[in-house]
């Protein structure tokens, strides 16, 4: 999952969703146009690669595809209106966490009865279950991420500092990182939840229909953040909307040694002064994590069929063709992004790939988020809360309070709090 604003021209978006029509409204006599168009959510480090993988297979399937771009932060809705008025792509890059959001709407395939949903056992666990809602599947697991420790070997190894394992661990090392240039904590919500995962908490227990987001276990945690500024062991940005920005910028040029990010970030870090040799961006668990048991969230992308394409037989085919293995491992070996088949990892270029390999035991543990159709929204309450927290004009405690109260109101109202 990647919580970054993307810099976009919505309007030429909204254009795009008044006329990609996918499919078309002919058709052959099978019933299938043959015809894809793919609504591609990556950004333009990866977005070539995807591209092409996906000519390819449309070469090798006998149907024809078009790749179209459609900014992240702009895609769920566009898509979403798009649909509701019968257009849009035949294949979308969904988020994991809008999968079983559009299932409810009825704006994807149930993929029962196809090969997609006929053997998933190669897939990884944890993003699988992103595909699911109702006991149905309507997705197949494209890429997962999760968030690591990113750090600068060069910098620790100066300093005479290992790679933390704890919290606590941050907060010693502080005295030979110097101080505020030890780390930077994101102010962004999904940055909050290694913090939370690693006190055993959660935003909600979709199994009980609980609100948990305001938890003592949740409370420690922003407090543990917090701290961390208070020690003056880390910073941040007392701005959210560039706070993903200044991390960046703050790492690749070796202002600070430490930031939690995901493996979509390395193409950057890697064009940045600190990285001009790569064998100097070192890559560990989040600290917190207990063994087996990881702190930080699982994120990635799941390919959906839009309900009612006129090319559901060649989106079939198309997504059985961008999620195979010999897909995942060119993709893997090309962009350094994580695949999520068991079978692509044993591939030898794969586990040679210094990021994937790194990333490899932190995506097996990571922890699973509440697949449910409110699952994106629990995340802009969390935001202003945890950046208040950091910024100290609130305490967690009535911070995660106010989160509560507005899962309740507006997000969950059938959940009952604590």
């Amino acid at each position: 999952m990647r919580r970054t604003t993307l810099v976009t021209a919505v309007a030429a978006v909204s254009a795009l969703v008044l006329t990609a029509c996918g499919g078309g409204d002919g058709g052959s006599a099978s019933g299938d146009s043959g015809e894809i168009t793919f609504w591609d959510t990556s950004g333009p480090n990866e977005g070539p690669v995807f591209a092409a993988i996906a000519q390819e297979c449309a070469t090798k399937g006998g149907y024809k595809v078009k790749t179209e771009t459609v900014p992240f932060d702009a895609a769920l809705n566009n898509y979403r209106t798009a649909a509701q008025g019968g257009q849009g792509p035949d294949v979308f890059r969904a988020e994991v966490a809008w999968v079983s959001q559009l299932a409810k709407l009825g704006y994807v395939v149930d993929l029962a009865g196809t090969e997609l949903a006929s053997d998933t056992s190669d897939f990884l666990e944890t993003p699988l279950g992103s595909t699911k809602y109702d006991g149905k599947t309507y997705g197949v697991p494209q890429v997962t991420d999760s968030l690591a420790l990113f750090y600068n070997k060069k910098l620790l190894a100066d300093a005479g500092v290992e790679p933390p394992k704890t919290w606590d661990d941050v907060k010693a090392a502080a005295a030979k990182l110097g101080g505020e240039k030890t780390i930077f904590i994101n102010n962004d919500a999904y940055y909050a939840l290694p913090f939370i995962y690693g006190e055993g908490g959660d935003l909600v227990d979709a199994g009980a229909k609980k609100i948990v987001v305001n938890s003592a276990d949740n409370v420690k945690a922003l407090e543990t953040a917090k701290g961390l500024l208070d020690a003056k062991a880390a910073s941040t940005a007392l701005d959210p909307t560039n706070s993903y920005n200044n991390m960046q910028a703050a790492f690749t040029t070796g202002e600070v040694a430490m930031v939690i990010n995901g493996p979509w970030s390395v193409a950057d870090y890697l064009k940045g002064a600190a990285f001009s040799d790569a064998a100097n961006l070192g890559i560990a668990p989040v600290p917190g994590a207990t063994a087996g048991k990881g702190s930080a969230p699982v994120g990635g992308h799941d390919y959906v069929i839009r309900q009612g394409t006129k090319a559901k037989d060649s989106s079939v085919k198309f997504i059985a063709c961008m999620a195979s293995t010999e897909s995942q491992v060119r993709i893997a070996k090309e962009l350094g992004v994580l695949p999520t088949r068991k079978s692509a990892y044993e591939n030898a270029d794969v586990k040679a790939n210094a990021v994937v390999s790194a990333f490899e035991p932190v995506v097996t543990a990571a922890h699973p988020r509440a697949w449910i159709p409110e699952g994106g929204q629990l995340f802009d309450p969390l935001k202003i809360a945890y950046a208040d927290v950091l910024a100290g004009k609130k305490d967690a405690k009535t911070a995660l309070d106010e989160v509560a109260k507005t899962y309740k109101d507006t997000v969950v109202p059938e959940y009952t709090v604590g």
